[in-house]
């Protein structure tokens, strides 16, 4: 009687699995795929093919601080790969210790891939475009573009990264440089037990999880977070209540009032929450986003429950190496703190 008990216990948790699985895909959610040929083709820019020399001087491109008006400031410092891809402040800093002046907080870079519109006001359509933005930002790194090309080309060692990358004939532009970075920002890609679930791994998620799944989606978080990244589309904001923490920061969203719909993916690694970075918890993000978007009271059980399956979204990080960077020479630009 008791083998039987736990045979039907267990054909039962495995219906409910499969049903799970199925309106996940009905409400637009989507695994990052499990072969490499289909994974490449989703992050591949045609235009900016991957290729493993471009991704290895993309990557100390990204920590060098030296591409930085200051000298120490880089990608690293905003996007930190070892912070899940932020700073873990409410706004970002930059040069001469410069608090974003619109109090905006640092995205995550890892899946942004995915990502339908790039910064929060979504002004730039993919990566390439994004990374020439916080180099030449006054309040970020603060350079400028002859400087990005005066400091790589000062460098033999960037040289002939660069000819290697893209042939000997290869000009060291600032919007090769940008290029590059955002050729290896395209391979920082999480893929998560969230993902195996969905590609059918019913005992990917526990049964908590796949409860908090379930109320993910009975509530209509998945109405904006959703596809590859659960997020990263333009969506209204304030839809049916004012966010408490609205006025900190003048941040409007785009000409339309349309913001970014941030990615849940590693979202338990990238406290505080929300554009200006204002909340702390995210079972009270939770609740908040219920609030003002959905017009829906989600009580302490129920928040509970999709935190419970966020955690369920930590993926796999590439494993980065830190690079030896190029050594100076009498030509590169030296540090500027003004």
């Amino acid at each position: 009687m008791m083998k039987k008990m736990v045979v039907l216990l267990a054909a039962g948790a495995s219906l409910f699995a499969a049903t799970l699985i199925e309106t996940a895909k009905q409400n637009g959610l989507e695994a990052i795929p499990s072969d490499k040929k289909a994974l490449n083709k989703l992050i591949d820019n045609p235009k900016n093919p991957i290729t493993a020399a471009k991704v290895e001087l993309g990557k100390t491109l990204y920590i060098d601080p030296r591409l930085s008006k200051s000298g120490i400031i880089s990608c690293n410092t905003c996007h930190n790969l070892g912070l899940g891809g932020t700073d873990g402040v409410e706004a970002a800093v930059g040069h001469l210790w410069t608090a974003n002046p619109h109090h905006l907080n640092s995205p995550t870079v890892y899946n942004a891939v995915f990502f339908g519109a790039q910064f929060w006001d979504g002004r730039d359509p993919d990566l390439e475009k994004q990374a020439q933005g916080p180099i030449q930002a006054a309040p970020e790194m603060a350079a400028t573009q002859a400087h990005v090309e005066a400091v790589v080309n000062s460098m033999p060692e960037y040289v002939s990264a660069f000819k290697k990358a893209y042939g000997k004939d290869v000009k060291i532009t600032f919007e090769k440089v940008a290029d590059t970075i955002a050729t290896f920002e395209r391979t920082l890609v999480t893929s998560s037990r969230f993902d195996k679930f969905l590609l059918g791994d019913a005992k990917a998620l526990s049964k908590t999880e796949q409860e908090g799944l379930k109320t993910f989606i009975d509530k209509g978080c998945a109405s904006c977070h959703n596809g590859v990244a659960l997020g990263g589309q333009m969506n209204a904001f304030n839809v049916t209540g004012t966010y408490k923490f609205n006025d900190v920061g003048d941040f409007k969203g785009d000409a339309n009032g349309m913001v970014k719909v941030p990615t849940l993916r590693n979202v338990t690694q990238t406290a505080p929450y929300f554009h200006n970075g204002k909340v702390w918890s995210l079972k009270e993000a939770v609740i908040e986003m219920g609030r003002i978007q959905l017009g829906a009271e989600i009580s302490d059980k129920e928040a509970a429950s999709i935190v419970a399956f966020l955690g369920a979204l930590e993926g796999t990080k590439p494993t980065i190496t830190y690079p030896t960077l190029p050594a100076s020479t009498a030509t590169t630009p030296k540090p500027d703190m003004k």
